[in-house]
């Protein structure tokens, strides 16, 4: 019979989602020929891309950041990208099914997008689907292994999980990877899953 875990009265608080700040280069297309133009670059001047203007409003949270998004992944500008911060704006705005559509299909572009995956497993455990959340975790944590936060949450989604055992030695994973000051909430947490938990 399992055991149900109670957090204490003050649960901890889990780490909230990740947008892509900047945008990323492009690789270059895959040819069979060699080419010459290698590092050449179209810049534009006075004249920010689809995506960079996106980013520039959302960081204001001026609701025309996500006409602008769309409007980068039209282009093709930084597509993944644009859908993944697109997707936390739906989530912001509680649009799930939207929101989980915008991540998926950044995921579908790079199937590696680390913040796809992490912003996924946060919307996931927000929605009370665990099994979700701990795949997702466990690919963000897979691509970025030293990005602390996919280990607090998912040592959060595992001690949830009644996996006890697994949530406390992600949780010390999180502790190694933080410095002191990050410590106190993590260490509640552990002493209280090891000594209720079990």
């Amino acid at each position: 019979m399992a055991k149900v875990v109670k957090f204490p009265i003050q649960p901890p608080e889990k780490f909230g989602f990740r947008p892509v700040r900047k945008k990323r280069e492009e690789p270059p297309p895959k040819t069979s020929q060699l080419n010459l133009f290698t590092g050449g670059k179209v810049v534009k001047l006075n004249q920010l891309s689809a995506f960079e203007e996106a980013l520039l409003l959302d960081e204001r949270e001026d609701k025309a950041a996500k006409v602008h998004y769309l409007k980068a992944i039209k282009e093709g500008d930084s597509v993944p990208d644009a859908y993944c911060n697109l997707g936390i704006i739906e989530s912001k705005l509680r649009n799930f099914p939207k929101a989980i559509d915008a991540f998926t299909l950044s995921l579908k572009e790079d199937p590696r997008h680390f913040e796809s995956h992490y912003n996924l497993a946060n919307l996931y455990a927000e929605l009370g689907n665990l099994p979700l959340a701990k795949v997702h975790y466990q690919t963000s944590i897979s691509i970025e292994p030293e990005f602390p936060n996919s280990y607090f949450n998912l040592g959060l989604t595992l001690a949830m999980n009644q996996e006890i055992d697994e949530a406390i030695k992600t949780l010390l994973e999180y502790r190694r990877l933080t410095t002191a000051d990050d410590h106190n909430q993590v260490d509640e947490l552990i002493e209280y899953l090891m000594r209720n938990g079990r």
